[in-house]
């Protein structure tokens, strides 16, 4: 298995999308709206409690 090195701008754009996931849960909660994710190729929606 290779590994990569990653660029400074490849760890900032890493780092800045996990803080976009946890403030979309954070707002997900506050709105006590459902997320909407892809998995196992089906369309789900998830209720914020239970994340």
């Amino acid at each position: 298995m290779k590994t990569y090195k990653r660029s400074a701008t490849q760890t900032k754009i890493l780092d800045s999308m996990d803080l976009v996931y946890e403030k979309l849960i954070e707002f997900k909660k506050k709105n006590n709206s459902d997320l909407v994710v892809m998995k196992d190729g089906k369309v789900v929606k998830i209720k914020p409690q239970s994340l």
